[in-house]
């Protein structure tokens, strides 16, 4: 006779809201950039140990990952978050403010750590599971490429942690608080980045016909890159093409000779992705050369796209759909331009990419934004939501 499942509830891991909330803040305070997550990892390891797993600890540099096998079975499962924090100088002003200045977590990997760090502790004191978790704490997801995913996949993470599936979750801000979201197929956009330095006859400000203004280039390829989505691609395709920097000259009275500029371009689909990057570099390119100018171009490739595996989403959103009921759960949630270094992990084993609410009251301060925090209410929600879906994934021996 089979014994029916339950699973874990809200309930359960509700008593350790105020210590889970404990531990977001103390990440908050700390914030670390890419692969210098050093006290991030230490305090990560730490508690892994405490709670009774295996730890690894130096994976892709300051990664971390946790390992906790039960019963007899051979599945296995893996449970990613991140841990980097960004290079941006937090306005919020509350008593666990960061104490790094010109660092903070404004993307909530300090509430994605803690989630997962909830659902370890959990796990290993219920032991409600047959087979191998890896619970994965990875560096650096915010650098854009070389990143801490890619580098634990190219120094073999599933080959010394075996997964036969790999999950992770991210907040999103102007959700209800605990609404999950996710959807089947690509999900989140492909991220490439392109430096464009372009190169003049640098003169006095009176006297432009004497030189070769990289200024006025600079401003007339920003506006031709305009048209890379609007006229080039199909619309019913999504792409993005943002400028997101421009640095040049240093006195009003001199012409520069030098102008850089920065692009981000996001795209879901190989050829488009490829024809952005044509376009692009033809513009600048011929755009320069009718200035009289030239251009030097370092296109680089970042985040694939994330692209959810139809089984693993499935069994997603039916976990959330049994935690937190039908109406709070999405499961056809719109494309998203945002990337995500997870991509890399999803190239090598099956997985999915779930979202959680932050709460509509964040819509103004979006990740990334130096007034953006993490919502604590969120934290027994994510915990638990794991801590199913490794019952549900990993079922224990019928009793």
């Amino acid at each position: 006779m089979t014994t029916p499942f339950h699973g874990v509830q809200l309930a359960d891991l509700a008593p350790w809201h105020a210590e889970l909330t404990a531990l977001r803040r103390r990440f908050h305070q700390h914030p670390e950039l890419a692969f210098a997550e050093h006290h991030t990892a230490a305090t990560i390891a730490q508690l892994l140990d405490e709670y009774g797993y295996d730890v690894t600890t130096g994976v892709a540099g300051t990664g971390v990952v946790g390992t906790l096998r039960l019963g007899d079975a051979d599945r296995a499962i893996g449970l990613r978050a991140d841990m980097d924090a960004l290079p941006i100088n937090e306005e919020n002003t509350f008593d666990y403010q960061s104490r790094q200045p010109g660092i903070m977590h404004a993307c909530g990997h300090d509430g994605h750590m803690t989630m997962l760090l909830g659902a370890a502790r959990y796990l290993a004191a219920t032991r409600r599971f047959n087979g191998t978790l890896n619970v994965i704490f990875q560096p650096a997801e915010e650098r854009g490429f070389d990143s801490g995913g890619q580098r634990m996949v190219d120094e073999g993470l599933f080959g010394r942690f075996p997964c036969d599936a790999v999950f992770a979750m991210h907040n999103h801000p102007g959700s209800p608080c605990g609404r999950l979201m996710s959807r089947r197929g690509p999900f989140m956009a492909a991220g490439d980045r392109v430096f464009i330095t372009m190169r003049g006859v640098g003169g006095h400000a009176a006297r432009p016909h004497l030189a070769q203004d990289p200024v006025v280039g600079a401003a007339s390829i920003i506006m031709a890159l305009q048209t890379v989505v609007a006229r080039n691609v199909p619309p019913d395709k999504t792409a993005v093409v943002t400028m997101g920097m421009l640095h040049g000259g240093k006195a009003l009275n001199v012409i520069p000779a030098e102008v850089q500029l920065g692009l981000s371009v996001r795209s879901f689909d190989p050829a488009i992705r490829a024809l952005l990057r044509q376009r692009i570099t033809d513009i600048v390119q011929l755009q320069s050369a009718s200035l009289g100018l030239s251009a030097e171009i370092k296109y680089v490739e970042g985040y694939p796209v994330v692209c959810n595996s139809e089984a693993e989403t499935t069994l997603a959103l039916q976990v959330a759909a049994e935690l937190v009921g039908e109406d709070n759960v999405d499961g056809d949630m719109a494309m998203l331009t945002g990337s995500e270094d997870f991509a890399y992990l999803l190239q090598a084993r099956p997985d999915c990419l779930i979202r959680i609410g932050n709460g509509e009251a964040q819509a103004n301060k979006m990740l990334h934004n130096p007034g953006y925090d993490f919502n604590d209410n969120n934290l027994v929600t994510g915990a638990a939501y794991w801590s199913r879906l490794v019952e549900r994934y990993l079922p224990p021996r019928a009793s």
